[in-house]
């Protein structure tokens, strides 16, 4: 006789649960449908600080103003990652889970879905009476011919039979797509989850300010090469290298603005556009494009778009020898609406640099004895600028930024009565400068534009799954699945000989009216006036 040693039960209290019973409730919470559609509720709010405070991977000059202009707010957002929503840890994880959940939810789904098409029809219940629609009717036709009559009326409206085992009956069953084009819509998710993915990873987004030229006044546009230093600033993808640019050039030839004068919309620009000229490679032909708003130029798998333009007034400083220590076209910043905008320059000298910070006016006038600007367009421009002397960190070995000027071991440059100088320079005026310093000519004024370009690989993906969605959606809204059963007996009573027939619809769906099917399955049955419905 052997006997078998039982091991104590580890202590554990009751209703407490192991660590794999813990592991298949974590499961079936985090793929359970509640949790996706949390889970793509959260992805959207997690969205939003992305379209509301400026990102550095789009606009890294706005996100340095930005952070200017709120000194306290800029480090909690830097640490929560809100300069950069769509690289951010957290952002990340709502994600991952996101795509967890929806697998892990619809592929059970999907093996469900496939025994229901397989299934036949439920048979026909005891008492279709309690239905929300039935009828029943008396026909003088026999059991076989009305049962004959309502497949043939089935069948042609498209429902799967069933025929009763005793044969006194029919089950019949329509709109199994309804549960496909759940399945489409939640897989049609993925779809886009997995296109905004490789896109993030295998494409690039950057933004760059190029000059552009004008025929009228003779002046010539920037040109573009497309690598990586060329761009203002660049958020390319994890998996995307410098050899994955698309090799062109481009040149902005003409820039043009149309403004609307008059009504409560003047100053508004109806529509502006930016005549280029781009080359593919190295050895391609030359072509133009007509750049506008949402009609972005395509050069192999790269998009440029037009989303900003600004005024560049070109500026010569000159030392006290009368060399020129500093010329050409100077990028200012849009401030407002009335394209008010900021602008530095640095002009390094033997004796002393020579900066220059303040505001372009493109349509100077003076109100109640305040300059202001009154139309974006160039009618009356005049530039207003503070001049600083001394270190201005040109010679520390430290990149600056080109729209600010570091005035911290500068000093201002003061006129007679010791305040601080102010040139207001007209359309080509020359300002000389105290102490020897030199002058400052305003010669022109360029126009520039703000491209973004950009790589977006599973762009075509998300689409189709956009497209699968919208698909998915209606099938799920318009298809209704409903379930017919017909039974027929003879009837030998005090009524008479003849067939009784019981009629029942079930809409699965809920809420419709089956009034009016109803009625047309008893019409093509054979009913007659013994039909009865419920209320």
């Amino acid at each position: 006789m052997t006997t078998t040693e039982r091991r104590p039960a580890p202590d554990r209290r009751a209703g407490e649960l192991g660590a794999v019973e813990l592991a298949r409730w974590l499961w079936r919470q985090l793929t359970s449908m509640r949790t996706a559609l949390i889970l793509l509720l959260l992805l959207a709010l997690a969205a939003v600080p992305g379209s509301l405070i400026p990102q550095s991977g789009v606009d890294a000059l706005e996100v340095s103003r930005w952070k200017q202009a709120h000194p306290n707010l800029a480090p909690i957002y830097e640490r929560l990652g809100l300069f950069s929503v769509y690289d951010s840890a957290w952002f990340s994880a709502i994600y991952l889970l996101l795509m967890v959940s929806l697998v892990g939810c619809i592929i059970p789904r999907c093996f469900v879905y496939a025994r229901a098409l397989r299934a036949q029809p439920p048979p026909v219940p005891r008492n279709l009476s309690r239905l929300p629609e039935h009828a029943t009717f008396a026909t003088d036709d026999d059991v076989d011919v009305v049962l004959e009559r309502a497949r043939e009326v089935l069948r042609r409206k498209r429902y799967r039979l069933r025929k009763a085992e005793d044969g006194s009956g029919v089950s019949a069953e329509k709109g199994y797509l309804r549960e496909f084009g759940n399945l489409v819509f939640h897989v049609s998710v993925i779809v886009v989850l997995v296109g905004f993915a490789l896109g993030s990873l295998l494409g690039y987004q950057g933004g760059v300010i190029v000059l552009a030229g004008d025929p009228e006044r003779d002046l010539s546009g920037g040109t573009f090469a497309n690598t990586a230093a060329s761009y203002d600033d660049l958020d390319p993808g994890s998996l995307f290298g410098a050899d994955d640019f698309d090799p062109f050039t481009f040149t902005v030839d003409d820039f043009k603005v149309t403004w609307l004068t008059k009504g409560s919309a003047r100053g508004t620009a109806r529509d502006f556009r930016a005549q280029l000229s781009y080359r593919e490679g190295v050895d391609g032909p030359e072509k133009s494009y007509d750049l506008r708003v949402n009609h972005p130029l395509t050069i192999g798998d790269t998009d440029v778009f037009l989303i900003g333009h600004g005024y560049a007034p070109v500026i010569t400083v000159r030392d006290a020898e009368g060399e020129i220590t500093y010329q050409g076209p100077t990028v200012f910043l849009p401030q407002d609406q009335s394209f008010l905008s900021f602008g530095v320059v640095k002009a390094p000298a033997k004796s002393g640099s020579v900066g220059l910070d303040g505001l372009l006016y493109p349509s100077f006038v003076l109100a109640d004895g305040n300059p202001t600007t009154y139309f974006p367009a160039l009618t009356n421009p005049l530039i207003s600028m503070l001049v600083w002397t001394g270190d201005l960190g040109l010679d520390s070995g430290v990149p600056q930024s080109v729209y600010v000027l570091d005035t911290e071991k500068a000093t201002p440059v003061e006129n007679a009565d010791g305040k601080p100088l102010r040139l207001d320079l007209q359309l080509g005026e020359t300002a000389q400068l105290p102490d020897g310093l030199g002058s400052v000519s305003f010669d022109d004024v360029q126009p520039w534009v703000r491209v973004q370009i950009s790589q977006t690989p599973g762009k075509r993906i998300a689409l189709g799954g956009v497209v699968l969605a919208l698909l998915g959606l209606l099938g799920s809204l318009f298809i209704r699945p409903r379930r017919v059963w017909i039974r027929a007996r003879r009837r030998d009573d005090e009524d008479g000989d003849g067939t009784m027939v019981e009629i029942g619809i079930l809409d699965r769906s809920g809420g419709a009216d089956l009034g009016d099917v109803l009625d047309e399955i008893v019409t093509a049955v054979g009913g007659r006036s013994e039909k009865e419905m419920s209320p």
